[in-house]
């Protein structure tokens, strides 16, 4: 890889390992409209831009949310309780959605699905509304479909499930540590379910093309897995030191920077 390259994903991989640490976000959504920027630079073909980096992406929280997720078990933080009642549901929904229904969208509908979705995350983050006093988490079955379908729609965007999962649990009133910490468990449920079905999707598709492997571009895959890694767990301790509105500021500021560049591309992959 040329140099530049690897200390372009090595900055990015530092930076989104701190941001999946801090928000419990799996880091994916950061990561995508980078290597969206990147990946035709570098060889990765034209029309497999937008499916490469959403499945790298994704591939890339199987790490990070291990490092994350053991700096957030050390606080004692996590919820094992809710992930394993949303877990079994986020695997099923990440098989269908990595391994079907990912190949059949185009790059333009794919980031259109993306800024749609980080949009209305961040804008439910930033709104502020308290959750109803009493409210609790929903029951087993519902928690489940949940998982599911948080599964599935992450399956499309790369993400590590938090933009839908810690919202979720914050209006059942699981505190807004505690929700990060569970999200960033969840995160690897859900990536390592996607990455196979990334695999088998596009492992015909993009046959022949140097350094796929399926969807997934392996040689970023490696140095923007070894750099988040090392950066996650220092994000995940200062989310324990943070605030919890601004936390939630952050989050939601985030979230809308992402889905403006994501629309752009959009509107760029739909022009004749």
């Amino acid at each position: 890889m040329d140099p530049v390259f690897i200390v372009s994903l090595a900055c990015i991989g530092a930076m989104v390992g701190f941001a999946a640490g801090l928000l419990g976000i799996g880091g994916g959504m950061i990561l995508v409209p980078f290597l969206t920027m990147l990946f035709p630079l570098y060889g990765v073909p034209d029309q497999f831009i937008v499916h490469a980096a959403i499945a790298t992406s994704m591939t890339t929280i199987i790490f990070t949310s291990v490092s994350s997720m053991r700096a957030h078990h050390a606080k004692g933080a996590i919820r094992w309780d809710i992930v394993s009642v949303m877990a079994p549901g986020m695997i099923i929904g990440g098989l269908l959605s990595g391994g079907a229904v990912f190949s059949y969208l185009s790059g333009g509908w794919l980031a259109l699905i993306f800024a749609a979705f980080v949009a209305y995350s961040g804008a439910k983050m930033l709104s502020g509304k308290p959750p109803k006093a009493g409210r609790t988490m929903p029951g087993k079955a519902v928690t489940a479909g949940v998982g599911a379908g948080i599964g599935f729609a992450s399956g499309l965007l790369g993400a590590g499930g938090g933009f839908l999962s810690v919202p979720f649990m914050a209006r059942s009133n699981v505190s807004m540590h505690n929700a990060v910490a569970t999200s960033a468990a969840l995160g690897f449920f859900i990536a390592i379910a996607n990455s196979a079905g990334y695999i088998y999707s596009g492992f015909h598709e993009v046959a022949g093309h140097d350094g796929m492997l399926g969807y997934i571009y392996w040689p970023a895959l490696i140095v923007l897995s070894a750099m988040s890694v090392l950066t996650a767990p220092f994000g995940a301790r200062c989310a324990h030191r943070l605030p919890v509105k601004t936390l939630k500021r952050v989050f939601a500021c985030l979230l809308f920077v992402l889905a403006a560049y994501m629309l752009y591309e959009a509107y760029k992959a739909f022009q004749p």
